[in-house]
C-alpha cells in the first residue's frame, strides 16, 4: 500500500520545482495524486494474498503495486506538463488579447486625429500658399495611416503625422492671419485634445505590451512562448521630436 505521506511529499516537491505553477495546476495535481492513491488501494486489496498464501505470493504483489505506482506516476508528471501548457497558452493569449484592445483604444482617438487633416489642410492653404511640402506631408500621412493594414503601420502613420503637425504649427507662426482664423484656432485646440488623449492611451497601450513582453521573457514560460510561437512586441514610442504637438502662443 502507498503511503499517503510519501504522496503528499512528492506533490510539494513537483510544485516547488515548476515554481510559478498557477493555483489551477496545483488543485489539478492534488487532485491526480489522490485518485493514484484511491487506485492503488483498490489494486493492493484486490490482489491482497490470504493468509495462507505464501511469501512469494506477497512479494509478487508488492513487486506488481510498485510497478503501478510507477507508471501512475509518470502519467501524472505527463498530464501535469499539458496542463502547464494549456494554462500558459491561455494567460498568454489573455495577455495578447489585452494588447489589441489597449490598442483599439489608441486607434479610435488616432482616426479622430486624422480625420481633421483635411479640414486643417483646407484651412492653411488658403494662408500659407508657400508651405506645400509641410501640407503635402499631412496628406501623405493620413494616406498612409487609411490604407495601413497593421498596427505597425498606423504606428508609423502617427509618428509621421505627429511631425508634420509639429512643423506646421513652427511655421504657423509667420502668418498672423492664420493664426487668427477661428477655424484654424478650433482645430488646433481639438489636435491638442485628441493628443492628451492618445498619450493616455499609449501609457495604457505599452503597459499591456510590457506585461506581455515581460511574460514571454520568463522562465519557463519563454520555452512555451518560443514554441508557440508568442513574439516579442514593439512599444509604441516616438521619436524625441515627435512627441507631442507644439503649443502656438498668441
Amino acid at each position: 500500500m502507498v503511503n499517503i505521506s510519501s504522496i503528499m511529499i512528492h506533490i510539494l516537491s513537483i510544485y516547488a520545482s515548476v515554481a510559478v505553477l498557477d493555483f489551477l495546476l496545483y488543485i489539478h495535481i492534488v487532485g491526480l495524486c489522490f485518485l493514484l492513491y484511491i487506485i492503488t488501494i483498490m489494486e493492493t486489496e484486490t490482489t491482497l494474498p490470504t493468509e495462507a498464501a505464501d511469501v512469494s505470493a506477497t512479494a509478487g504483489v508488492a513487486e506488481s503495486a510498485w510497478s503501478l505506482s510507477i507508471w501512475a506516476w509518470i502519467a501524472i508528471i505527463a498530464w501535469i506538463i499539458v496542463l502547464y501548457v494549456i494554462i500558459k497558452y491561455n494567460s498568454l493569449v489573455k495577455l495578447k488579447n489585452n494588447i489589441n484592445n489597449a490598442f483599439a483604444d489608441v486607434d479610435v482617438q488616432m482616426k479622430l486625429r486624422f480625420d481633421l487633416i483635411e479640414n486643417l489642410v483646407n484651412t492653411v492653404k488658403w494662408y500659407a500658399t508657400h508651405e506645400k511640402e509641410t501640407l503635402q506631408n499631412l496628406t501623405e500621412a493620413r494616406t498612409k495611416f487609411l490604407s495601413a493594414g497593421s498596427q505597425n503601420e498606423k504606428l508609423e502613420a502617427d509618428n509621421m503625422l505627429s511631425g508634420a503637425l509639429k512643423s506646421l504649427f513652427a511655421v504657423s507662426e509667420s502668418y498672423p492671419d492664420l493664426k487668427a482664423n477661428q477655424n484654424f484656432l478650433q482645430l488646433q485646440n481639438e489636435l491638442s485634445d485628441i493628443e492628451n488623449k492618445i498619450a493616455a492611451a499609449r501609457r495604457f497601450f505599452n503597459s499591456a505590451i510590457n506585461e506581455y513582453n515581460s511574460t514571454i521573457e520568463s522562465f519557463p514560460t519563454n520555452l512555451i512562448a518560443g514554441l508557440l510561437w508568442f513574439k516579442y512586441r514593439e512599444f509604441f514610442a516616438t521619436a524625441e521630436n515627435e512627441k507631442a504637438v507644439p503649443k502656438v502662443t498668441f
